[in-house]
């Protein structure tokens, strides 16, 4: 007898093959048949008219500081994924000395809007080396499976203290020990090494991430820790400037090691075309011997500015400062009264009184903050016709409403933060809608450089609900998208899980076959569907996330077990910690054939 049998599956298998109709049945956390099967099963589903897909595959997430205290890592679990990856962009939680724990917790809020309260309380730091810390994951229960990367910065703080804190130049010795520190880690269970070269990532204090500026040798010295390791993937969130000095070290690297490396692919709103560039070079150094992955994301990633969000179009204006502190009640109920509504609207930011402007009417030098609070071209009201729309049309922004209702932007702004009760939301775009469209994402897509990532699950509490990727590429990219190409199911799918699971080296899963890891997700593909967002206070310390509950998955299975049924948890814990590679990459290969 199996364990489970699924029934009268439209199955999606994740090898790129045509939907068919099929039984999965599993045993001992292994699917164990597909097709027409007679025999009976502890537990049977009846899938007729549903979706059946392998779990999804999360490789980009932020949970180092919540896996240790949350089993379910929302919300990344209610969108289906089945093995998150986290410890990306060169910011995580070991290795740490006691007296850097603050430090890290500090970093981790400035470049992921993590609340540093809730980390503080939340982690029982019962580790101090990076092996120290996957044993202390590995000892507690969870509803899927969690993968680990070593942090640059945690070991660069490590290795240097405040050198490597200040981003100072590392020394041979200090090289030396950070790639020991790197094969250690590596050999109890790591996936790969991160690290960040943006100066998009900032710690709180506003000082760049450690390793922000290392040289070519410190890098590949690393490199060197994690080829005596025996595996890895090197992941990196860049500026790639100047793009062929870091695609020369990128490409040296990998030929070197035989490592695969992989690197956040986004358009550039002041240079749309830039990307084109990038993938190129990917390319040319794929044809020339070098394995490296571009990440690419289904959305813009960008902001949800609302009252209760990190910012929002008057968080940089002098007459809300009064307001700005106050408990999210108290608060709504001062912008309601009109005096205080007309204050706020008719003011300015602060910087306006001085600022020069540029040829769009933005004050120069500014940056993000001129954005939030005076880039009306660019934002959007997020939930029309009941539901979130990522993908808006130029005529939509705030500043074309405003143009047609013969309104200042900054009142039809505020009166759409005041919708549903004060909980209404407005979409910025930061990266990949330079066109206002996601033609080029679809461009991306194609090539066979990219791979799927960027949800950010866990991190930007504040702003962002990008851990929903996985069922907008479902609700959106296959089904729903309106202004451009769609993806194909099947590719889409292949491209969530087999895919994301074999640059990891996670061969064991993301296709369902014989001798596959029963990972599976149960879907309702009509009903399908993202919820609206919504701020909680339920991080510990009271600490603030933008949630967004999701519609649809009928059953989520891990190892054989159901963890969700009808979007709720079931209780059970099948979930583990992922230490190292795991399957065999010839045996996916023949798996997918």
């Amino acid at each position: 007898m199996f364990d489970l049998i699924i029934r009268n599956a439209n199955l999606v298998d994740g090898t790129g093959a045509p939907a068919r109709q099929a039984d999965i049945a599993v045993k001992d956390g292994k699917i164990a048949e597909v097709g027409t099967i007679d025999a009976k099963a502890k537990t049977e589903i009846d899938a007729k008219g549903d979706l059946v897909t392998p779990g999804w595959v999360d490789i980009h997430t932020h949970y180092d500081g919540q896996v240790t205290w949350d089993p379910y890592l929302s919300p990344s679990g209610w969108n289906g994924v089945t093995t998150a990856v986290m410890g990306n962009c060169g910011v995580g939680f070991a290795p740490a000395k006691t007296d850097k724990h603050d430090w890290l917790i500090n970093l981790m809020e400035g470049v992921e809007d993590i609340p540093g309260a809730a980390l503080a309380e939340g982690i029982d730091w019962q580790w101090e080396t990076f092996p120290e810390y996957l044993d202390a994951l590995d000892k507690m229960p969870r509803a899927l499976d969690v993968a680990t990367q070593i942090p640059h910065g945690a070991v660069r703080a490590y290795v240097m203290g405040q050198r490597g804190a200040d981003n100072e130049a590392a020394t041979p010795k200090d090289i030396e020990k950070m790639a020991d520190i790197v094969e250690d880690g590596i050999k109890a269970g790591a996936l790969g090494f991160s690290t960040s070269r943006t100066m998009l990532h900032l710690s709180k204090d506003g000082e760049p991430v450690p390793g922000t500026f290392a040289n070519k040798d410190e890098l590949l010295g690393i490199a060197d820790g994690m080829q005596r390791g025996g595996h890895g993937v090197f992941e990196m969130a860049s500026d790639l400037n100047p793009a062929e000095k870091e695609f020369g070290w990128m490409a040296e690297m990998s030929q070197k090691t035989g490592l695969p490396v992989t690197y956040a692919l986004l358009q550039n709103p002041l240079d749309k075309d830039s990307w084109r560039t990038l993938l190129q070079m990917t390319e040319d150094a794929v044809a020339d011997g070098a394995n490296i992955k571009a990440q690419i994301a289904l959305r813009a990633p960008g902001l949800i500015l609302g009252w209760e969000s990190t910012v929002h179009p008057f968080s940089l204006h002098t007459e809300y400062q009064p307001y700005a502190d106050m408990e999210p009640s108290a608060r709504l109920a001062e912008l309601k009264k009109p005096k205080v509504r007309e204050a706020i609207i008719n003011g300015a930011p602060y910087f306006m009184e001085t600022a020069d402007h540029d040829g769009d009417g933005l004050p120069s030098g500014q940056g993000i903050g001129a954005l939030i609070t005076l880039g009306f071209n660019n934002m959007f009201r997020l939930i029309q016709d009941g539901v979130p729309n990522y993908e808006p049309r130029p005529e939509d922004s705030i500043a074309e409403i405003a143009k047609a209702e013969s309104k200042a932007a900054a009142e039809v702004v505020y009166d759409m933060l005041m919708e549903n009760n004060g909980r209404g939301y407005v979409f910025l775009p930061l990266l990949n809608y330079a066109n206002q469209n996601y033609d080029h994402i679809h461009e991306m897509f194609q090539s066979e450089n990219t791979v799927l990532s960027l949800s950010d699950g866990g991190a930007h509490c504040g702003v962002i609900t990008d851990a929903s990727f996985p069922t907008y590429l479902l609700s959106h990219w296959v089904r729903d998208r309106s202004r451009g190409a769609r993806f194909g199911l099947e590719e889409a799918v292949k491209a969530q899980s087999a895919d994301t699971a074999a640059l990891y080296g996670l061969h064991d899963r993301g296709i369902i076959a014989p001798g596959m890891k029963a990972d599976m997700n149960v879907i309702d593909f009509d009903a399908l569907q993202l919820g609206e967002p919504e701020m909680v206070y339920d991080l510990p310390a009271g600490g603030r996330r933008l949630i967004q509950k999701i519609d649809g998955y009928r059953y989520t299975i891990v190892d054989g077990v159901v963890t969700y049924q009808d979007g709720e948890p079931t209780g059970k814990m099948p979930g583990k910690l992922v230490r190292g590679p795991q399957g065999d990459a010839d045996a996916q290969r023949l798996a997918a054939e």
